[in-house]
């Protein structure tokens, strides 16, 4: 392959999809484990099964890559290193797929040898951020899905000595940027960060009287616009979205992405492919923003984005049985979903024999699950003969394969050492000024209830322009989430500015922003939205120049009590304030600062912070009756984020503890 063609990478959840990927010809594959998998409700593997799958694409000259990519808490780092040494000696991946920044390192401690690709998760979203983490070890960088082709040309032309990039080309969005969601953690524990998000942005929200999908995306399709993408020798794959999909939709999506890549300038192999496309079984599509000057909407409000065909609708019978007519022959193993997600009886269910168009098929259901008439029936996989002939090839050699019985492996982490100065107690060591973080100018009191307190701001151009070179330095200056490429270059003249005013003290929205402070003298602090959750991750900071961080505050309880003892830098927590679900850079039909709410009659509002959307609970995180405790296990800074809400948000007493009480799934 020459180097400059990209890989059709696949998605396989399953066995079946597995072999859909090979049989569709897909030149690497991508699945995960039972555990540490951005995918945790898919069906995914074993180790014993991945080393026969190793061995299969070994011999078929397919390259197979691990998805290791959660959030990794602090009691996890033993059994994370644990299955990447048994990994690494026993299937031998060509690359491991890591969120967390410390599992760079803990890769190379096991002694495994292949790639290590940084998960969009991770949320490197420009140029500078891919030196970052090229310098810190990552071999690839999975781009986001909400740059623009414009900006993903800025961001290859930032990595002509690496990292590669892989950019997804098919398959489910998400409204929130990756890495920057925490709404279905925040209302129950449940953490995307750790493949077990709920996705309570598929859900019915209704605003004024208004109800609608708002937050629930169409599928990312870019078809025929790929051609555009291999003019750029620095992507190595397009990717393609769908763990949790069957092998209908991996066969047809990767034969399509094969005709695009192979003989997309051919009409006929256009047309072919987008015929491909719409026999999927995915959601309608859109672009999104692919195409700055022609941005398309990303969901769709007033209609259901649900995947799958509609072969049907339900009648119930005089003896209140369900059942429906097909639009289309069915076959035995074709699944089926009857409903949508959030109402009471969805249901999947496998089809166990033909069933002519026409012809009836009765539903066996739980009775608290029988759907209503009219109920839309959806077939979302399906079993053609042909596909299925070629399958059962794929699953005849893998019979040959032995693979290997893993066994346990004796490994433990090498862990830094936890912060400390001599002479000194390490909460002492760690402690650091509260700071207050105001939403907008004019600047707050310095001093609150007699502790020791920075004011500080989010960075904008208003407010280091409107702030005196006398207060700047003594305030802290807080980096925004999310860096997009089209304002890389204004961040890096902001901060130079800000610098030049005296200011010394930035609080980093992502780990990779300190790549925009290279020669500048600066006191860097990882931010919550760095996600840090464990000592690796840390340790990552501290090389990347960080001289303290914020933990993540979705940890929970027993977490956030154990990491200070880990930690290599003074660590701090938001205590209190308004912290948001999730960041988006899609556009809304939701009217930002105006209260909207959920079928559980939880309120929310949005803002709009430059770029990005802000989505808000009108509970904020409040764990300030527990200071002490943090204290105690040692937090040496606190901080509160100070927001403007709506005016006519309805009360509420919903404890804002976040994820301390619940726990972290």
């Amino acid at each position: 392959m020459p180097d400059n063609k990209p890989e059709i990478l696949a998605p396989a959840g399953g066995m079946s999809a597995f072999f859909a990927a090979m049989a569709a010809g897909a030149d690497s594959i991508y699945l995960g484990l039972k555990h540490f998998s951005a995918r945790m409700e898919a069906e995914n593997f074993s180790l014993t099964d991945l080393s026969r799958l190793a061995e299969l694409a070994d011999a078929a000259g397919r390259r197979m890559y691990v998805a290791f990519n959660t959030l990794v808490k602090p009691d996890d780092i033993g059994a994370a290193g644990r299955l990447i040494a048994r990994l690494a000696r026993d299937v031998k991946p060509h690359g491991l797929i890591l969120q967390d920044p410390g599992l760079i390192d803990l890769a190379r401690q096991t002694g495994y040898a292949g790639e290590l690709h940084l998960s969009t998760l991770a949320n490197a979203t420009h140029g500078a951020a891919m030196r970052a983490a090229r310098q810190l070890g990552a071999d690839r960088v999975i781009l986001p899905r909400e740059l623009s082709i414009d900006e993903v040309r800025e961001v290859a032309a930032a990595c002509q000595d690496g990292p590669d990039l892989e950019i997804f080309v098919h398959g489910a969005l998400c409204w929130c940027v990756s890495g920057r969601c925490y709404w279905s953690s925040y209302l129950g524990g449940k953490s995307g960060l750790r493949g077990r998000c709920v996705q309570p942005c598929r859900r019915m929200y209704r605003q004024r009287g208004r109800e609608g999908r708002f937050f629930s995306c169409l599928d990312l399709s870019l078809d025929v616009l790929v051609r555009s993408l291999t003019t750029m020798p620095q992507i190595k794959a397009w990717k393609i979205e769908g763990r949790k999909k069957g092998p209908h939709y991996v066969y047809h999506t990767v034969a399509a992405y094969r005709l695009l890549r192979d003989s997309g300038q051919d009409p006929r192999a256009r047309k072919d492919a987008e015929n491909l496309l719409e026999m999927s079984l995915g959601r309608a599509t859109t672009r999104a923003g692919f195409l700055p000057q022609k941005a398309a909407p990303p969901s769709s409000p007033d209609s259901q984005t649900s995947s799958g065909l509609l072969v049907g609708k339900i009648q119930i019978d005089a003896g209140g049985k369900p059942s429906f007519k097909p639009h289309q022959d069915l076959l035995p193993q074709d699944y089926l979903r009857v409903g949508y997600e959030d109402e009471r009886w969805h249901a999947t269910l496998s089809v166990t024999r033909r069933t002519p168009k026409s012809g009836t098929m009765t539903l066996r259901l739980p009775k608290h699950k029988t759907p209503q008439a009219g109920t839309p029936v959806f077939l979302i996989d399906r079993r053609d003969p042909e596909m299925m002939r070629q399958l059962a090839d794929w699953e005849k050699r893998l019979k040959s394969c032995k693979g290997r019985t893993t066994t346990a492996v004796d490994f433990t982490p090498r862990l830094p050492n936890p912060a400390k100065i001599k002479g000194e107690s390490a909460g002492r060591a760690r402690r650091r000024p509260d700071m207050l973080v105001l939403a907008s100018l004019p600047l707050g009191r310095e001093t609150r209830r007699g502790r020791r307190q920075v004011t500080a701001l989010w960075m904008t151009p208003r407010t280091v322009r409107e702030v005196s070179r006398t207060v700047a330095p003594r305030m802290a200056w807080w980096l925004p989430p999310v860096i997009w490429q089209n304002e890389e270059a204004l961040w890096r003249r902001l901060i130079a500015e800000a610098h030049r005013n005296g200011a010394r003290h930035f609080v980093a929205g992502a780990p990779w922003q300190a790549s925009l402070f290279e020669g500048l003298e600066a006191d860097l602090i990882a931010g919550p939205f760095c996600n840090a959750a464990n000592a690796l991750a840390l340790e990552a900071f501290a090389r990347m120049g960080f001289k303290a961080a914020f933990a993540s505050p979705e940890l929970a309880r027993t977490d956030l009590l154990h990491l200070p003892r880990q930690s290599p830098l003074p660590l701090g927590l938001v205590i209190a304030g308004f912290w948001p679900l999730g960041i988006a850079r899609h556009e809304s039909a939701i009217r930002q600062n105006e209260p909207f709410a959920s079928p559980k009659n939880e309120t929310f509002w949005t803002h709009i912070y430059g770029q990005n959307t802000w989505i808000y609970p009108v509970w904020p995180l409040d764990l300030t009756a527990h200071r002490a405790e943090l204290e105690a296990a040692g937090y040496g800074f606190f901080a509160t984020l100070e927001e403007h809400p709506p005016r006519n948000l309805p009360e509420t007493t919903r404890p804002g503890l976040f994820n301390w009480e619940t726990g972290l799934l």
